[in-house]
């Protein structure tokens, strides 16, 4: 004690050994069940951390951004005219590419008759174009030039010479909205092997009044579009007869002339 009568206090840190050994086992078990409730938040926020750090990569920067337009499938086109049409701005997130958007732009072009846009990672996009295919022919006035038609009518392509193979379609105003058009596709669509052959032009002057130009000066009546399979069958076993006209325009009253 001190002279004024107080006491002096000191702080005395306590020996291990002084703390009772159930209080310190009920003090680690304590510890380790805040330890437990604690790692699922922890290993929680790492995972949040991970794959929001993934999905910024992913769509936020331009580590796999792209790097390259493949193009597959052209024939006529080619490839530097799809990625034009395209439009895919290069580094950009490969996965914010729009490929509905991209694939509507290259369906654009009158060449293609439909295409696939898809993702190839880490940095590449694949567009795959279905080019039409020609089925007829239309010659400009003077047969300066020729436009392809395709199974739909659809003219996509002008040329300063008729392909090879290809026939001739006489047709006043080609599209995929013209009667006359609709008629001549028809019946194309229906010729065996043997009268596409020898088919050299096919004429439409109204859809009632179409005839077929065969090699020799030979003309094949056709009259409307109706039953054009069982026309083209009766066509197709009469080519070894005489005659340079052949009317089927009443398959079954077919005369020869």
């Amino acid at each position: 004690m001190t002279a004024g009568g107080g006491r002096n206090w000191r702080l005395v840190r306590a020996d291990t050994d002084a703390v009772p050994s159930s209080v310190r086992r009920f003090m680690a078990r304590a510890r380790q069940r805040r330890l437990r409730a604690a790692l699922p938040w922890a290993v929680g926020a790492g995972v949040v951390l991970v794959v929001g750090g993934l999905i910024w990569m992913v769509y936020g920067t331009s580590v796999l951004g792209v790097r390259q337009v493949r193009v597959v499938g052209t024939e006529v086109l080619s490839a530097v005219q799809v990625e034009q049409a395209a439009a895919v701005r290069m580094a950009e997130p490969l996965a914010r590419v729009d490929t509905d958007a991209v694939r509507s732009r290259v369906q654009g072009l009158a060449a293609v008759d439909h295409a696939v846009v898809s993702r190839d990672w880490p940095g590449t996009l694949v567009v795959e174009v279905v080019e039409r295919t020609p089925v007829a022919a239309v010659a400009a006035a003077g047969n300066a030039s020729y436009t392809l038609i395709d199974t739909e009518g659809v003219a996509f392509r002008t040329v300063p010479r008729k392909p090879a193979g290809l026939p001739l379609a006489k047709l006043a105003a080609p599209g995929p909205s013209d009667v006359n058009t609709r008629a001549a596709l028809t019946v194309l669509a229906a010729l065996t092997d043997d009268l596409r052959e020898q088919l050299v032009a096919i004429s439409v002057e109204a859809p009632a009044r179409i005839h077929l130009l065969l090699r020799k000066d030979r003309t094949v009546i056709w009259g409307d579009d109706s039953a054009s399979e069982v026309k083209a069958k009766v066509s197709t076993a009469l080519l070894n007869r005489d005659g340079r006209t052949i009317d089927v325009s009443a398959p079954s009253v077919v005369t020869i002339r």
